[in-house]
């Protein structure tokens, strides 16, 4: 299909109906000949085979597969739908896309990647017509229907936006809609966002209950060093942190903010909320997909699985404060099963209600998790330090309960 607007059908016309099943068939489509000889290809294991048959998917796109120049490229979209398309067969499909900042810059004459907040935003608003179009021109050849959910840190970060964002998700799949899930960079500040469509992918993927997790980048998986590099190591697998040492990953492209760092990052996070990831290039969408035989994997670790609470409130939540332990307090914590005390509290930060999300953080000021607090800012400031015998007996009960209490000790 040709790149100028022009030279294609501009009055294509949008699915009316309902998806039905005797919408045209659609194949895996092969990668590039070139990338059959690369390290990335031909490996297999349980895990592979699991994510091979997960009947839930969330597939995130970055910029660098969806832009060409620039602005959106109808061949990209369409080779990755050709891949959605035929994934539908057999699973729900979630895709999270990047790519509105890049898709907006050529039709506004910009030639470098805004760095001011207000032209980031212009570029998105501008960028985020041309990706929904192109999403839905590519998706209505096999008359899918797309809706598009916008989503910001802020959204995510209160229970009950959360739970309106799942419900519009859940009931575009039951419509046999695509959700296309994208951050809402026209109206995000600096201060809330999610920094990269990498972390929201695995935060989308954890929130509708997916079974697997597909990163897919300009890079057919992880390295141990820059894949030019002659001496470069594939890494096939991720069990745990330990897999990773050595590794060095680098940062976001031209176009986009999420470099291998970022896609680490998400894929160690997607894992801890127990959902396995596969992390490789676009152009290997097909056989990643089809089989998972590409790429490199990461294990989840069911013995260090996170509830859907711990991960909401540690991932996403909005903070009201911060609660800074003793030394003694802090091992209570991160050693995990304790609740926590007045006694080991030695400062409150911020201005919070009773039952709001708070930082908790160590003697040295490292942030070692986050938990919901049974007592007001004000109130919990005339008890801190003292045993649970020295309080009123109406507050005698822990700052923060065990079950409400997440930490960070037990990253993957």
């Amino acid at each position: 299909m040709p790149h100028n607007a022009h030279d294609r059908d501009i009055h294509a016309h949008l699915p009316l109906d309902p998806y039905h099943d005797d919408s045209p068939e659609a194949s895996f489509p092969d990668p590039p000949k070139d990338a059959l000889d690369s390290l990335a290809m031909g490996h297999e294991s349980a895990l592979r085979e699991q994510i091979t048959n997960a009947k839930r998917v969330v597939v995130k796109i970055g910029s660098s597969s969806l832009t060409d120049d620039f602005s959106v490229s109808p061949e990209k979209i369409d080779h990755i739908v050709d891949a959605l398309q035929a994934r539908m067969e057999f699973s729900d499909v979630i895709v999270v896309s990047s790519g509105a900042v890049a898709a907006g810059m050529k039709p506004l004459g910009l030639t470098e990647r805004p760095q001011d907040l207000a032209t980031k935003q212009a570029a998105a608003a501008v960028g985020q017509v041309h990706l929904a179009y192109e999403w839905s021109r590519s998706f209505a050849r096999y008359n899918r229907t797309c809706g598009q959910v916008l989503l910001t840190a802020s959204d995510a970060g209160r229970r009950d936006r959360t739970r309106n964002a799942q419900r519009t998700i859940d009931r575009l799949r039951i419509l046999r809609a695509v959700p296309i899930v994208n951050e809402n960079d026209t109206v995000a500040t600096s201060e809330m966002r999610f920094g990269d469509n990498d972390r929201l992918s695995a935060i989308v993927a954890h929130l509708t209950g997916a079974d697997a997790l597909f990163l897919l980048s300009d890079v057919d998986g992880l390295y141990d060093k820059n894949p030019a590099e002659p001496d470069a190591n594939f890494v096939d697998e991720v069990v745990t942190g330990k897999d990773l040492k050595g590794v060095a990953a680098g940062d976001g492209g031209k176009v986009g903010t999420g470099g291998m760092a970022s896609k680490v990052s998400a894929a160690r996070l997607a894992a801890r909320g127990g959902v396995p990831v596969l992390l490789t290039s676009a152009d290997n969408i097909g056989p990643a997909l089809e089989d998972a035989r590409v790429g490199t994997v990461f294990h989840t670790r069911e013995e260090r699985r996170l509830s859907a609470w711990k991960f909401w409130a540690l991932y996403s939540a909005d903070s009201g404060g911060t609660l800074r332990l003793d030394e003694g307090a802090l091992k209570a914590v991160t050693r995990g099963g304790n609740s926590l005390l007045a006694v080991g509290i030695t400062d409150v930060d911020g201005e919070f209600r009773a039952g709001e999300i708070v930082d908790i953080v160590g003697p040295n000021s490292e942030v070692v998790g986050r938990g919901e607090v049974n007592y007001s800012s004000s109130a919990l400031k005339s008890i801190i330090g003292k045993k649970t015998e020295e309080m009123p007996e109406e507050m005698q009960r822990p700052v923060v309960h065990a079950d409400y209490l997440s930490n960070y000790a037990s990253r993957l």
